[in-house]
């Protein structure tokens, strides 16, 4: 049920989302038809861009399962889409926009089918399984993918549709020559978006961009008609089978129904990946829980009505869904304000939207690119257990140089089999297989009797029991979650935690941190060798939790808060 009550954070926040979807969905909109050579891709695609953010961003906000959640393209899903858009295209004897516009929508509606009967199934818990290297090297990859696209536009020109040909004919396009001034005009839009938030981050930087460098490309730097937006359509959306200029009749029906199964599915799949993972993180900063089946119910149908008015398939936005909670959104009626923001523009600013360069949108989606690579992945590559490194370099590639659902199905085949061989080591060492993901609170351990009376109300114990790897952080989240904020001191207590994996690792860093950010005090004892050479190599201890705050016993630990707390 939608919350009236918190109208006035809704409204501010789903305003404020709108303002920062609207570039984005323009230029993912235009990426998902960058493979068409041909003038009125671009503005086709701005329209099923803007078209998409809209009916996904109002459906999935009024049948999801997540209080907050800003739905639209995103970057994972656009590729995905960009591929079917140009295979249809190249594919087609006599190319035309039906049978690409008609590709596309059945493989939303197939995208927004399935991922109901994800809901239906219960399938969205398992999505806390995709360990952290897969997640890391797909998310980069993505982010790879997204730049070298966006390169092409940059500098005034078409892009090619493989990744492979991106590389290699880039220095021949170069060669033939560079529009300057869709380079400049792009340059100054990557310099704003990152220099803006400097002097206040009250406005989004990507509309400012978006705003003022298309007004310097109007008044300073004129560009030619092939190398902006051109002509969007004004007016309510209208579904495929009553659009105008849509020939059903010469369609082959057959051939492009097998050739948007697949798409369809891997849209499902990294759709819902996407989502949860947005979920969560919304989750983390409004502290609510929400329903994972129900929101996959509510992306599904979300998908499924977009794709009936020819919109780009997307997903929860993470970083929209960020900027509408700290806007003061709170229920699903800030999501349902945004989509009607941007059906304002649909209606009556469509005019307007025709004089933007593609090389402004181009330098949003390289910082968007780039804001997907995971650097921290990449820079503690060397430090990460050699498996996780593995995994994370193999997603990484096949993403790049071959397919999204290759990439994950490949790299969640080496992180269960990598996981079963640590499994067993670690059951072959001497540890009981009953200890792997107990995370539920507990009575007291025996050596805990000494515990300081004068401070033990402020005091929070937390027992973990087993390793803490990708299968299990959603709990271990959970329960460090749990620890009261008038707290002054968390003991975590680590004596049967034998293994830690990089997501067991980032999960805990990150709990730590929150905690700190509570001022709250850490301590931590009994660390056993693989989490200990984990957290030093990582340098969350010393740097987040000094060494003198480790112990060995947990009778170290109590007489130091003996000396240290009781006065």
């Amino acid at each position: 049920m939608i919350d009236f009550k918190k109208w006035k954070g809704d409204l501010f926040g789903g305003v404020t989302a709108g303002i920062v979807a609207l570039p984005l969905a323009l230029a993912f909109g235009i990426q998902a038809f960058g493979g068409i050579n041909d003038p009125a891709a671009a503005s086709i695609g701005a329209l099923a861009g803007l078209v998409g953010a809209t009916m996904l961003g109002f459906f999935a906000a009024l049948f999801g399962g997540t209080h907050s959640q800003i739905s639209g393209p995103t970057g994972p899903m656009t590729v995905i889409t960009a591929g079917l858009v140009s295979g249809v295209w190249a594919a087609s004897a006599n190319p035309n926009f039906t049978e690409v516009l008609l590709a596309m929508s059945m493989a939303g509606l197939f995208c927004g089918m399935f991922q109901v009967l994800f809901g239906i199934l219960k399938i969205g818990k398992y999505v806390r399984y995709i360990p952290y290297p897969v997640l890391s090297g797909f998310m980069s990859g993505i982010g790879v993918i997204i730049i070298l696209q966006q390169l092409y536009p940059l500098f005034g020109m078409k892009s090619p549709v493989l990744v492979v040909d991106m590389i290699t004919q880039l220095p021949e396009h170069l060669q033939n020559g560079v529009h300057w001034d869709a380079l400049v005009l792009g340059l100054i839009s990557i310099a704003v978006i990152y220099l803006f938030p400097l002097v206040t981050k009250k406005i989004p930087s990507t509309l400012v961009a978006l705003i003022v460098v298309t007004l310097v490309s109007l008044f300073a730097l004129p560009l030619p008609v092939e190398l902006t937006i051109g002509h969007l359509p004004a007016g309510f959306p209208m579904p495929f089978f009553a659009k105008e200029g849509m020939d059903l009749s010469q369609v082959q029906w057959l051939p492009l129904l097998k050739m948007s199964v697949i798409p369809g599915l891997t849209l499902a799949g990294l759709g819902s990946i996407d989502t949860l993972l947005t979920s969560v993180a919304a989750d983390n900063i409004t502290k609510t829980k929400h329903n994972s089946n129900k929101e996959l119910m509510g992306q599904g149908i979300g998908n499924m009505v977009s794709a009936l008015f020819c919109g780009v398939s997307g997903a929860g936005a993470t970083m929209r869904t960020v900027v509408n909670v700290k806007s003061g959104g709170r229920t699903q009626l800030s999501g349902m304000i945004h989509s009607l923001f941007l059906l304002a523009v649909l209606l009556g600013l469509g005019s307007l939207v025709q004089y933007v360069p593609l090389s402004v949108l181009a330098g949003i989606l390289i910082t968007v690119g780039v804001g997907i690579i995971d650097f921290k992945g990449f820079k503690d590559l060397l430090r990460i257990p050699k498996a996780d490194a593995f995994v994370l370099m193999v997603v990484f590639l096949l993403t790049v140089f071959v397919d999204l659902l290759t990439a994950v199905g490949i790299g969640m085949m080496i992180a269960c089999v990598l996981f079963m061989k640590r499994a067993s080591d670690l059951v072959e060492g001497g540890y009981s297989s009953a200890e792997m993901t107990n995370f539920d609170k507990e009575s007291p351990w025996d050596d805990e009797g000494g515990m300081p009376q004068e401070i033990k109300h402020k005091i929070y114990v937390q027992r973990l029991n087993g390793p803490i790897f990708f299968g299990t952080i959603t709990r271990f989240q959970e329960v460090m979650n749990d620890v009261p904020d008038d707290v002054k001191i968390v003991i975590i207590r680590m004596r049967l935690v034998s293994f830690m994996d990089q997501s067991g690792l980032y999960a805990m860093e990150t709990a730590i941190k929150d905690l700190q950010a509570k001022g709250i005090t850490v301590l931590m004892t009994i660390i056993q060798p693989q989490p200990m050479y984990m957290l030093t190599t990582m340098r969350v201890i010393p740097e987040l939790v000094p060494e003198e705050h480790t112990f060995k016993t947990f009778e170290d630990c109590t007489d130091f808060l003996r000396e240290r707390f009781v006065r």
